[in-house]
């Protein structure tokens, strides 16, 4: 109800709060709710999501497909953008793979992690540079680092984001909420990071040595094919019930 609040007084003078609390009550089809807010595809894609995972997992896709026509809409710099992605899916559940999709690792995309409602942080960071990278914001100021997380004793995803390609990157974390910069985060290890086109062998906070495509990511090669294809998966577990 916090983020319903917040969308009220925010969004267009009520607008598409009207809209949030025609979708909270009402559980019919989404198509004729949606339509002053959504264009044809995201319509669609609101429709496949409530078929296949129900009303609530299509509300969480909604709110998610209107914070990025927010983003474009109020010319949000770039600030603006990291700082309202990594709060607005950090609100989603923590849960393990095995737990979640019974395996030991899954790399769900945007769309499953918000119909599902909760992931592990490589689900986490998926979502959040998919979302920055419809935001406008480039793949080369994008990286997705793979790292030990210290106080955990276990390894971790996070998102960085680089304002040249030599400065220190801001780290948006779901562990952490806070951005912060790389050299601050004390408690993580890199160890590799990659984007939509490369991979990288950590050697430092920031920095790394290029070691090929990010292709040679199995998970992540497959997590595209699926995009591509928008074929969503279903878990072992409904976080909704």
């Amino acid at each position: 109800m916090k983020f319903l609040t917040m969308l009220w007084s925010d969004f267009y003078g009520g607008r598409y709060a009207l809209l949030f609390l025609s979708v909270l009550f009402l559980s019919g089809s989404s198509s004729f709710l949606l339509a002053d807010a959504l264009d044809i595809k995201e319509r669609q894609l609101a429709d496949k999501v409530q078929a296949k995972y129900g009303a609530r997992a299509a509300r969480r896709v909604i709110d998610w497909r209107l914070l990025i026509q927010r983003a474009h809409a109020e010319k949000w710099d770039k600030q603006q953008a990291l700082e309202a992605t990594n709060r607005f899916f950090n609100q989603q559940i923590f849960i393990d793979d095995i737990k979640l999709w019974g395996q030991n690792d899954y790399w769900a995309s945007p769309v499953e992690f918000l119909a599902v409602g909760g992931g592990d942080c490589e689900d986490f960071s998926i979502a959040k540079y998919f979302t920055l990278r419809e935001m406008g914001i480039t793949d080369e100021s994008l990286r997705l680092i793979y790292v030990k997380a210290i106080h955990y004793n276990q390894f971790h995803m996070v998102v960085a984001n680089y304002a040249t390609p030599a400065s220190m990157p801001v780290i948006l974390d779901n562990l952490d909420p806070v951005l912060k910069p790389a050299n601050l985060r004390t408690d993580l290890v890199p160890v590799y990071s990659f984007n939509g086109s490369h991979l990288w062998l950590m050697k430092a906070k920031g920095q790394g040595q290029l070691a090929g495509s990010s292709d040679r990511l199995s998970l992540w090669s497959g997590l595209q094919k699926r995009l591509t294809a928008q074929n969503f998966n279903r878990p072992i577990l409904n976080l909704d019930n």
